[in-house]
């Protein structure tokens, strides 16, 4: 009987061991496919980096890293254009855009879910429409609008026609929907006002919905191109994305210069993603799943 309960033992113990090898070893697959697909990811970024870093006569060396690193591009490419210029001019137009999206998709999905109206759900239906349709068939008719009411090239014709934002709307609408209606008709007891239940109960609660819809507006606004090239025509309003362009040229010179310059307009939108990317995603799936 000893000799039996001693080979389950060891049966068992044989056991633990192989089933903490396989999770080992799985832990290491999956380990090795993660640094496999992030290397596969950030190679572009890697590679625009090494080569903004590269002297004008290494461009076409078949070796990836330089052995005489150089910051000369960057400061060549705030020499050649007004590049802080076009920075400060997007991070207005991108700050303008992202606050009003947030207002009129918070205002609007509040409407949707709380308020009783008539022909709500059309209303819905038809915000929601409008995300089938494409940007560049409108482009001509923004651009005709606001250059009758004679506002090309200025801060307000590069905004307006993105003040708000159909996708907004539908996921605060969704975020808004895990809130059990009677909480606004008690706050509507104690006497709050609409916008009192908004700023004191429901933006606290929306949180990730607001960091995920942020930085969408914001990175969305920061790499427009077309809109800007249409409806600027001088330095004063033109965006980083135009004065890129500007540094291009047929001369090897300039092709490093305007990967430095797509370096430079990648600061920003990193740094962004990097502090946001949790509330983005939890922003994201809020309402997606309901208990």
């Amino acid at each position: 009987m000893q000799v039996s309960s001693n080979r389950n033992q060891t049966r068992m113990l044989n056991a633990k061991i192989t089933k903490k090898e396989s999770v080992d070893g799985s832990r290491v697959f999956r380990l090795i496919l993660n640094i496999i697909v992030v290397i596969l990811v950030l190679f572009p970024i890697i590679y625009a980096f090494v080569m903004s870093v590269k002297p004008s006569h290494e461009l076409y060396d078949k070796t990836f890293f330089t052995a005489n690193p150089t910051l000369q591009n960057y400061k060549d490419v705030f020499k050649i254009a007004p590049i802080e210029g076009y920075i400060i001019n997007s991070l207005i137009v991108s700050i303008i855009i992202t606050v009003f999206q947030m207002i009129t998709a918070i205002l609007a999905a509040f409407a949707l879910h709380f308020l009783n109206f008539r022909k709500k759900g059309l209303l819905f239906a038809v915000i929601m429409a409008t995300t089938m349709i494409p940007g560049e068939t409108t482009i001509i008719s923004n651009f005709l609008m606001i250059s009758g009411w004679g506002f090309t090239d200025s801060f307000f014709g590069l905004v307006a026609p993105y003040l708000t934002s159909a996708m907004g709307i539908f996921l605060f609408r969704q975020a808004f929907q895990s809130f059990p209606m009677e909480i606004y008709e008690a706050s509507k007891m104690d006497g709050a006002s609409d916008l009192g239940f908004i700023f004191k109960i429901l933006i606290p609660l929306s949180k990730p919905t607001i960091g995920a819809l942020a930085v969408q507006s914001f990175l969305g606004a920061w790499n427009m191109y077309m809109w800007p090239l249409l409806i600027t025509g001088s330095d004063r309003y033109r965006t980083v994305q135009i004065g890129i362009s500007m540094l291009n040229s047929a001369d090897s010179q300039s092709m490093l210069l305007m990967i430095a310059g797509v370096v430079v307009c990648m600061i920003p939108s990193l740094i962004i993603f990097m502090f946001a990317q949790k509330n983005m995603v939890k922003g994201l799936t809020t309402g997606a799943v309901k208990g």
